[in-house]
């Protein structure tokens, strides 16, 4: 059971280290090699590369919060939450697929509050315009945290379905 737990462990720390290892290399590129507000268009004006800081969160949600405010709502509760989501998924019995899932979100946390930490603004780097589709100004944190959301969603969906078959099956 040790040894099940251990390795648990082990697998998690690695895709949160992945996830926030991405983070900083490509929020680090992207503040050397891009100027402030410059927007490089990849793919036309469907995916634009920029360099703005963040000093909210999501959105710019609570950038007016007062430093001291802004230190316990973007990095202490933060930080707390993704403790407790790691200290969750190591000693309760979780499906892989959510292993892996909240792992991306923790990873991907960490990353912004980092940089909330170190810089007092957050890295945002990309714009993505597809159709009626249009995304705020975001970095690949809130993509691992978007990710591993969307996991947990399927991952429930699934079961659900799973559960329901079973039901009719054995009716």
């Amino acid at each position: 059971m040790k040894a099940n737990r251990l390795i648990k462990i082990i697998f998690s720390l690695v895709v949160i280290v992945s996830n926030l290892s991405c983070d900083q290399i490509t929020k680090e590129k992207a503040r050397e090699e891009i100027s402030k507000n410059e927007k490089i268009q990849v793919i036309e004006d469907n995916f634009i590369l920029t360099n703005v800081e963040n000093t909210g969160a999501a959105m710019s949600l609570g950038e007016n919060l007062s430093p001291e405010l802004k230190i316990v709502f973007l990095q202490i509760l933060p930080l707390l939450v993704l403790l407790l989501m790691f200290l969750y998924i190591i000693k309760e019995k979780v499906s892989k697929p959510n292993l892996i899932a909240f792992s991306f979100i923790i990873g991907g946390g960490i990353g912004n509050i980092y940089d909330r930490i170190l810089y007092n603004s957050v890295t945002d780097f990309m714009y993505v315009e597809f159709g009626e589709l249009h995304t705020g100004i975001f970095n690949m944190a809130d993509v691992s945290v978007v990710v591993g959301t969307l996991l947990i969603l399927l991952n429930s969906i699934l079961s659900e379905l799973k559960m329901r078959q079973l039901k009719n099956v054995s009716m």
